[in-house]
């Protein structure tokens, strides 16, 4: 899926581009607090790749097998107060973890593997999982390489990017395509993507 929506799950370090982004459709889970430390963060992320690969192994199972690789995390980042957003108090963020589904995997088979996932493990963030269409429309992205804690620059690069032919809108968007774990910081990928309200031209 992510060759299939290559425009949104590809991105380039050396430039900023402007995408548009459909209504795709996302298990969702969301929540407060620093992702550094933040137990809810955590649960949140355990849940959603426990239903998402849940639902692979369905599809794959199913009379008209697909197989399909299970997609990255993302989560949207805000606050109520912008100011200390941008001033990095992460125990004030909001955020929506999630992780995009196929629209080949019905909204039953996402719900039985939901209800599958219950009944093996008890996971605190399950109660909180919804299913839901999310559609950003025009957006400006860029690739990030290196730890999380050094993402200003590119940040501003975004931003500068937008602010000469469009005003910021919607909410902070990563998409994490590295398994961290498993990955020397210096290497992290993480597309960066804002979306913005292009300015109308002269009439």
């Amino acid at each position: 899926m992510k060759e299939e929506l290559r425009q949104l799950y590809h991105a380039s370090a050396k430039e900023v581009v402007q995408v548009d982004v459909p209504a795709l459709r996302f298990l969702m889970i969301d929540g407060q607090g620093d992702p550094n430390t933040s137990a809810a963060y955590a649960q949140a992320v355990e849940a959603l790749f426990s239903v998402s690969y849940a639902a692979k192994f369905s599809v794959k199972k199913a009379p008209q097998a697909i197989d399909y690789a299970v997609m990255p995390l993302e989560s949207l980042w805000w606050a109520d107060d912008m100011s200390a957003f941008a001033a990095g108090d992460k125990s004030n963020w909001k955020w929506t973890a999630m992780i995009m589904q196929p629209g080949f995997a019905a909204d039953s088979l996402i719900d039985a593997a939901i209800a599958d996932v219950r009944k093996k493990k008890n996971l605190p963030g399950l109660p909180k999982l919804r299913l839901e269409q999310f559609a950003e429309g025009s957006c400006a992205q860029v690739l990030h390489i290196g730890p999380f804690s050094e993402e200003g620059p590119t940040i501003r690069r975004l931003h500068d990017f937008i602010e000469a032919r469009a005003v910021r809108s919607g909410k902070h968007h990563e998409i994490y395509l590295s398994e961290i774990r498993r990955t020397d910081p210096a290497k992290w990928k993480t597309i960066i993507r804002q979306p913005m309200k292009l300015r109308a031209g002269p009439s």
